[in-house]
């Protein structure tokens, strides 16, 4: 009894400590937008000057094509929405599509160009898309994928073509099951204007609908503000403090051609973290930043959507290390699914015994400060606050989507994503 005492006393302690962390990291993952030194929504531009290509400076009153004003750190670099390429791969999205294309038509300020590829869909993909081109003054224009080569995955593909015919000075890269507030453009100018090159990702808010959907999709929040010291994405060039979301990617232009592109992660089954890594060694400036208010996303629709969604991308992760797995699978165990099952023991001694085991407040303490460490990440994402009661049931899912991740690279079977299959 002593010792079950201990052990939940011991996890209680680094629970504390991991709620502690969530808290401080949580200041530093700050909105989009918010690094320039200020911004007046929908002022006139009678006193912002920008940089041409030319290097040379322009009053932004000459030019016709915004009236939003931005101020940056640097008072010869102003970006405006009109600056901005946006840039979406899609294979088989007409059930998101036109969402996607409706809010980005919906924006206050249009980007430069809104360029769809068709990566050789089955559906009604290139249809919705060139629909949306044909609107008055749509600024969308429907691109058609090549044939994929070998050695590439097929949105690194996607991308790569699209970034070939984008003019714009930043780049978009968005998913087509992502939504923008009317605002999201004009705060990436200003996030690009204060940062002047480099790379920002983020991670919409994340609608969910079915189970499954619920205790998986906010997991991947929760992995980063538990464990990666965001102050660190932005302040250490080491590749090791990266993350960013492919959902939503948006980078300087002159960047992406430095870093060489997604040609230069063509084989990588995650190329946004592969992206911000060759950023962070290229010394690029790269920073992780709150969009959920700007951004909105419904990535799946069912369990089998969430369970393969997850699973081509959880033991490549992990750098498809066994060991890391089984550590990380071990201490996930211990820390978020032994105190609720000592919680539920606890209880059934109680009732067998007519008093509470000595170890069953330690338990509780432990599983209590577990729901309060997913709370702080839940108000974070903007998830319903009573998911964070659901953790263990989200631990456990976890877990056994990474033991079929590494299930999966062990038997030579690859991961199946879209109608492709990947090694």
């Amino acid at each position: 009894m002593a010792r079950m005492e201990a052990v939940f006393s011991i996890l209680a302690a680094l629970l504390l400590l991991q709620l502690a962390f969530v808290g401080w990291n949580t200041r530093y993952y700050r909105d989009l937008g918010s690094g320039g030194t200020s911004s007046s929504r929908g002022a006139p531009a009678t006193q912002a000057r920008r940089s041409g290509k030319d290097g040379s400076s322009s009053n932004a009153t000459n030019l016709p094509r915004s009236s939003i004003f931005i101020e940056s750190n640097s008072k010869d670099y102003f970006i405006l929405p009109d600056d901005i390429s946006v840039l979406i791969p899609a294979r088989n999205e007409e059930r998101n599509l036109p969402r996607c294309l409706d809010s980005l038509l919906a924006q206050r300020v249009p980007p430069r160009e809104i360029l769809v590829l068709d990566d050789r869909s089955g559906d009604a993909t290139a249809r919705i898309a060139e629909r949306a081109a044909g609107r008055p003054g749509s600024r969308v224009r429907l691109l058609r994928g090549r044939e994929l080569p070998d050695g590439w995955m097929g949105k690194s593909h996607a991308c790569a073509q699209l970034a070939a015919e984008a003019s714009g000075r930043w780049l978009l890269f968005l998913d087509a099951d992502v939504a923008l507030e009317p605002g999201a453009l004009e705060a990436a100018a200003r996030e690009a204007s204060s940062q002047g090159s480099g790379l920002v990702s983020g991670f919409p808010r994340q609608e969910t609908g079915t189970w499954m959907e619920k205790l998986v999709v906010p997991m991947m929040l929760f992995t980063i503000l538990c464990h990666l010291p965001l102050r660190l994405v932005s302040r250490s060039r080491s590749p090791r403090f990266a993350a960013a979301n492919g959902a939503f990617i948006l980078i300087a232009s002159d960047s992406y051609r430095r870093i060489g592109g997604h040609a230069a992660v063509r084989s990588s089954l995650l190329d946004d973290m592969e992206l911000i890594r060759l950023a962070k060694r290229g010394g690029e400036p790269a920073r992780l930043a709150r969009i959920d208010g700007f951004a909105s996303s419904r990535m799946y629709r069912s369990a089998a959507e969430v369970w393969a969604g997850y699973r081509k991308n959880l033991f490549p992760g992990l750098g498809r290390s066994l060991p890391l797995l089984l550590f990380v699978s071990a201490a996930y165990a211990a820390l978020y699914l032994l105190p609720a099952a000592g919680v539920l023991a606890g209880l059934a001694a109680w009732a067998a015994a007519g008093h509470p085991p000595a170890w069953l407040p330690a338990a509780a303490a432990a599983w209590a400060l577990g729901a309060l460490v997913k709370l702080a990440v839940d108000r974070s994402g903007r998830a319903p606050a009573w998911q964070c009661l659901l953790l263990p049931a989200s631990i456990a899912l976890v877990l056994l989507i990474g033991a079929d991740s590494a299930r999966c690279h062990y038997r030579k079977r690859g991961y199946e994503w879209k109608g492709r299959r990947y090694a």
